[in-house]
Parts: C-alpha cells; structure tokens; sequence
C-alpha cells in the first residue's frame, strides 16, 4: 500500500445520516442502510462531518481523507489537487425524501458569515424516482426582493414566494448558491455538490426535529446570501438520452456532470488532470480497467483516479459523471 499502488475504481462504504424528513428508500439499492429516517447516503466523502471508507481492493478501509493525502495529485489530478480548502473537492449524496425538506438557500465561498473551513455550495439534482405527483420548490417567483421575501417571512406567507415545479424520474436541476430551493416529499435524489454541509434554512413548516425540538431557521444569513435576480439555475428533462453519448446536465465552477446510457460495452478514459465520479442510477453491469472488473448496480458510486486512463462500461444501465471543469 504504498505511492506506487495502481490505480482502480473506488467503491466506498456510505456514511448514512438520520434527518427528520428521510425515510427508508435507500434500502431498495441494497445498503445496510440503520434503523430511523435516514434521509441521505453520503457515498463519497471528505468532510469534517462525514468521511466514507473504501471497500474494495488494496485500499479497502482506508478514509477518503486518507487516499487524499497519500496520492494527491497524482490519483485526483492537478485539479483535484489544489480544489476545496484541502478537502476532497465534491461531496456526492442519495436523498431520499419521504417528507418535505426545509426551504433552504446555500451561499458562495465569498460569504463573510460562512463558518470557518467552510466553502459554499453549488449543486445539481439528478431525480432517480419520483412520485407520481413529486414536486419541489425551486426559485422565488418573479419579482421578489429582499424586502418582500423578508414582508412575507415575517407574515407567514414565506410559500406565496415560492415558485414549485412538478418532477419526474430524469428530470436535473442545477442549484447554483443562491438559489432558493427545497425537495418535497416522494423523490429520490442523486446530488453532486461543493464539499460543503452549510445550509441556512428559511422554513421548516414549524415541525419539530429529531430531537423534538424546533429546528433553527437561518433569516438574517439566508436573506443576505439569496440571489434576486437568479443565480443561474437550470432545469432539463433528460428522457430519451440516446445510449453511447453522453448528455451533459450541469457546467459550473466545480463540477461538470453528465448522464450516458450503456447498452452493450462503452469504452472510455479518464482525463489525465480530474479524477471521474460514477454513479449508477439505473439498471446494472459492469466497469473493466487495466488489472480488474467490477459489477455495478443502481445505487453504486465510484470513484475513478485520474491517472486509471482506460475503462469500460457495459451492460445495460444509466450512469452520471463527474469531474472538474
């Protein structure tokens, strides 16, 4: 286990956290997923709150903080390398919503009340499944400024601000930091994002936490780091995605993200200066590369060094990528 370890795809252990909206759908993907309401699946990690261990191969045990500092560059790439307060650049999750999250709004890495060794958050949702009559809420409606967000908080009327969009399994949404947004009830969620756990919560419905006790709201930040004008959110409907292209879904800053359709043997590389994250949204088959293969169903996250150059996929599955821009 040394600098010289080659490379392969890393499949990791995912650290499963309890939210008062969660629920159990994270079971369907054959996780050993704890009893309550678990809401999300951090698959790949590398933050203070939540790191996930690797399961397979030579590095089998090892944090990914740890694979971070023995490789570096070298694994993650000359962007990876220099990418998130010396953290992993990206935190990728499974949501499963079986309530309603709170109203929320994330800021930029230029917040000057982000808490310390925190970056801001950008992110995009691929919905995996969804309810026959799913929703979320995603932006305010036009016309709101601060003054009237903050009017309408203070009169209870915080939903009147909000614009909900109805969802379907395929549909992504890119959440710039900025953008004021919410998962509803009856969605399942893949979510690329900044390495970051700071959200300022506009409302949460008045209903208790886990704890029992009212969970804290976030008014002064949220208002301040809520962009008026629109951050630059997008939506698209992913149906009909031909097999063997790739379709790209997000651009920003920080990640770039793509969906593909596999039917029969796909062959690919990674590019030499950002490492590539996988995630299998649907149906199954395998990964292949120099020195191994692998089975992959959906629900499975990997994580792919840069320097693995040549894979395959194959089968027949749905799959996200990620990588620096």
């Amino acid at each position: 286990m040394t600098q010289s370890t080659k490379p392969y795809p890393l499949h990791f252990k995912p650290e499963f956290k309890e939210r008062v909206w969660g629920g159990r759908a994270l079971e369907q993907f054959g996780f050993d997923v704890p009893p309550g309401h678990i809401g999300e699946g951090w698959m790949i990690a590398d933050h203070p709150n939540g790191v996930s261990h690797v399961k397979n191969g030579e590095l089998a045990g090892l944090g990914l903080d740890e694979i971070r500092e023995r490789f570096g560059a070298t694994w993650f790439g000359a962007k990876g390398a220099v990418a998130g307060l010396g953290r992993f650049p990206l935190l990728i999750k499974l949501l499963d919503c079986n309530d309603d999250l709170s109203v929320q709004v994330h800021p930029n890495d230029h917040y000057a009340g982000l808490p310390k060794g925190e970056l801001g958050k950008t992110e995009m949702w691929y919905v995996i499944d969804a309810a026959p009559d799913a929703k979320i809420i995603y932006g305010l409606k036009p016309g709101t400024t601060r003054e009237k967000l903050a009017a309408a908080i203070e009169e209870g009327k915080i939903m009147d601000s909000l614009q909900e969009v109805s969802v379907k399994a395929g549909d992504t949404f890119y959440i710039p930091a900025g953008t004021v947004h919410a998962l509803c009830a009856g969605v399942l969620v893949a979510e690329i994002q900044q390495n970051s756990d700071t959200t300022y919560r506009l409302y949460d419905y008045d209903r208790p936490g886990l704890d029992g006790k009212p969970r804290e709201l976030h008014i002064e930040d949220s208002l301040n780091v809520t962009d008026y004008e629109g951050a630059g959110a997008s939506r698209m409907s992913t149906a009909g995605t031909p097999a063997g292209e790739w379709l790209r879904l997000a651009s920003s800053p920080y990640f770039e993200t793509d969906k593909g359709v596999v039917q029969g043997d796909w062959e690919l590389a990674t590019p030499s200066d950002s490492f590539v994250i996988l995630i299998a949204v649907q149906g199954q088959g395998s990964i292949g590369w120099d020195g191994g293969s692998m089975d992959i169903k959906a629900g499975d996250c990997f994580l792919l060094p840069a320097n693995l150059g040549a894979y395959r996929l194959g089968g027949d599955m749905t799959v996200l990528r990620s990588q620096l821009p």
